[in-house]
């Protein structure tokens, strides 16, 4: 039923019906029921954040005092939050507008609910707070929960000294860091003001959205991100690389050459691959059945204390005999360092070599550095997706670099993603990323890519 405004309508239909699940509904009794700090490590698309915003706009209108929904930054914060609050709490009705350069929503019975990006955690501070939530609490900084965020809401209101602040802390794991570390407290019942509420996101969403997601992400990140399993982050980077990925193919000579760089001193490390569409039936065309590209690392160029130029002069050597002359290029944004001044750069060296040996080339190189994470997910998803599926194949007699690469490089100590620098075959692991991460991206990439042809 119209109300006869536009904006009324449009704010009054975002409060649409949700579907009951048991630990939902038992997370919005939880702050009534005296737990401070629910944590809700939940798969994505699950409507854990759903819930929060509208869980908060009733706390703010019952209780008058002053809000927040906080991210780990402040664009994350805006984006998350801003326009379904704005939504939520009618303001279009508010005789005091909210705040767009302050993100602050000024509610009628005096209330005030503030989005606030983390990357500062001590924006959180000064501020007699109700109660809140933090989304995506993994990716806070580590120390923000002690340092700022629990010593601002254990503030006590000399005006309300009996009230204590509340704070939801939601996300998806990622590794056991000090999310991992709250919901392990959590877990031991050591402090009542703490309980977990974990559900799948398969307990929500349709069978086949999950599919879908099988099918795009790596096991361990479907894991992580659509079942919300805190998975641990040691061993090895690709875990699941075997000798399943194994091949014995060699390069066509017709087929494009796919070269990708880690410009590194030494070893200045370089894999060539190629993309190979498998074949369908008539049936499987006919039934519109999805294109698999299949990606073959089958040469490599490794070279001890060498630069881009002298790494060029092998591929054409190498290659001269092969019919395709136009060749894809891909590596680290780092390496085009002077071209902005008009200065030669990693990729104009390679790029001149090329030229003048007859070749053509197709740079596809990001803008800008990907996510370390994004990058490694995408060549996990690559090696084997949550649904059993292999694109990525190597041969390892002539590509013996990028296979030992793939089966050795670990994890820094201590870290979720960083990349173990003492491994001399980490460099050509980062060069298949580039590639794997410009051509395949893991789904929550979504990097700008500079595509120049010559």
């Amino acid at each position: 039923m119209s109300s006869g405004n536009l904006v009324l309508d449009r704010q009054l239909a975002r409060w649409y019906p949700l579907k009951d699940h048991p630990v939902q509904l038992a997370l919005v009794e939880a702050v009534n029921l005296g737990i401070r700090f629910p944590l809700v490590p939940a798969g994505r698309r699950s409507g854990k954040t759903e819930r929060f915003k509208r869980f908060l706009v009733k706390m703010a209108n019952k209780i008058v005092g002053q809000y927040f929904a906080a991210a780990p930054t402040h664009a994350q914060a805006k984006k998350i939050f801003w326009d379904d609050l704005k939504a939520f709490t009618l303001s279009c009705l508010h005789p005091h507008r909210p705040s767009e350069s302050e993100l602050i929503i000024y509610l009628p019975n005096g209330s005030e609910i503030h989005v606030i990006g983390l990357d500062k955690p001590q924006r959180i501070e000064g501020i007699p707070w109700k109660g809140g939530g933090i989304d995506e609490f993994a990716d806070v900084k580590s120390d923000a929960w002690e340092a700022n965020i629990l010593p601002a809401l254990n503030t006590v209101n000399p005006l309300d000294p009996d009230y204590r602040a509340w704070c939801w802390l939601l996300g998806v794991p990622d590794g056991l860091n000090h999310y991992y570390d709250l919901c392990s407290k959590a877990d031991a019942g050591t402090d009542p003001n703490f309980r977990v509420y974990h559900w799948k996101s398969a307990e929500i969403l349709p069978p086949d959205v999950i599919a879908a997601m099988k099918s795009a992400m790596s096991d361990k990140q479907f894991k992580q991100e659509f079942e919300a399993s805190f998975e641990t982050a040691t061993g090895r980077i690709y875990e699941d690389y075997s000798k399943a990925n194994y091949t014995a193919a060699r390069i066509e000579p017709h087929e494009q050459l796919m070269w990708m760089h880690d410009q590194n001193f030494t070893p200045l490390s370089s894999a060539v691959g190629v993309r190979r569409t498998r074949p369908q039936t008539p049936e499987e065309r006919a039934a519109g059945a999805k294109v698999i590209e299949d990606f073959y690392l089958l040469d490599e160029i490794v070279l001890t204390s060498a630069i881009s130029k002298q790494s060029a002069t092998e591929f054409v050597d190498k290659f001269k005999d092969h019919k395709n002359k136009h060749v894809l290029i891909y590596g680290d944004p780092a390496g085009r360092a002077g071209e902005k001044h008009g200065h030669a750069s990693d990729y104009t060296d390679i790029e001149g070599v090329l030229k003048a040996n007859g070749w053509t080339y197709t740079r596809k190189v990001k803008l800008a550095a990907p996510a370390i994470k994004d990058r490694q997910n995408a060549v996990r998803t690559k090696i084997k997706t949550a649904d059993g599926e292999r694109t990525l194949y190597v041969n390892p007699s002539t590509a013996k670099w990028c296979d030992k690469g793939l089966a050795t490089v670990q994890l820094e100590k201590g870290s979720t993603f960083q990349e173990d620098q003492k491994n001399k075959y980490q460099h050509i692991t980062t060069a298949i990323g580039y590639c794997v991460d410009v051509e395949w991206p893991s789904i929550r990439s979504g990097v700008q890519v500079e595509v120049l042809r010559i």
